[in-house]
């Protein structure tokens, strides 16, 4: 029988118990105080987390849908993401099997709008030639979530 000598457990792999669901009063990646402000930095900190968040702003949408809004992530990525956003109630799965925003969710996404506006306001301080790419204007409230305010095409995808 061939023994693997180095098999440690690691913590940062899917489905290890340490990347259970952040939830606020539980040490989390980077802090041990449970600080609800913590647990959700580290929900959200999560590869794709944010961008299932952005990409369900406009409604329901189903596994496959979802998953080719997001740049096509691969499945077991987006399984574990969905399952960790819907354990933090943050998203709920529909009887027809779309999922969607939970009040919670919605409020937030309608968080990062600050954050929007303060990167807006960063890039320009940064590049103010590719300030016109920004969405300060109207972040929290863009048509479409691949574009900016004008309508123009993100320039880097969100992951």
């Amino acid at each position: 029988m061939l023994v693997c000598r180095n098999s440690k457990r690691q913590p940062w792999r899917a489905g290890h118990p340490d990347m259970a669901t952040p939830r606020p009063g539980n040490p989390v990646r980077g802090s041990t105080t449970g600080r609800p402000l913590m647990a959700a930095l580290d929900l959200f900190g999560r590869r794709w987390s944010l961008r299932i968040l952005w990409e369900l702003h406009a409604g329901p949408l189903g596994f496959r849908p979802l998953q080719k809004r997001c740049d096509d992530m691969s499945s077991s990525v987006m399984r574990q993401r969905l399952t960790e956003l819907l354990d933090a109630q943050v998203i709920h799965q529909l009887p027809d099997s779309r999922y969607e925003l939970t009040p919670l969710g919605q409020e937030a996404r309608h968080a990062l709008g600050p954050l929007a506006h303060w990167a807006g306001r960063w890039a320009a301080t940064i590049d103010p030639q590719g300030a016109n790419h920004t969405d300060d204007q109207s972040a929290g409230r863009v048509s479409h979530p691949d574009t900016v305010g004008d309508g123009t095409p993100e320039r880097d995808s969100a992951d």
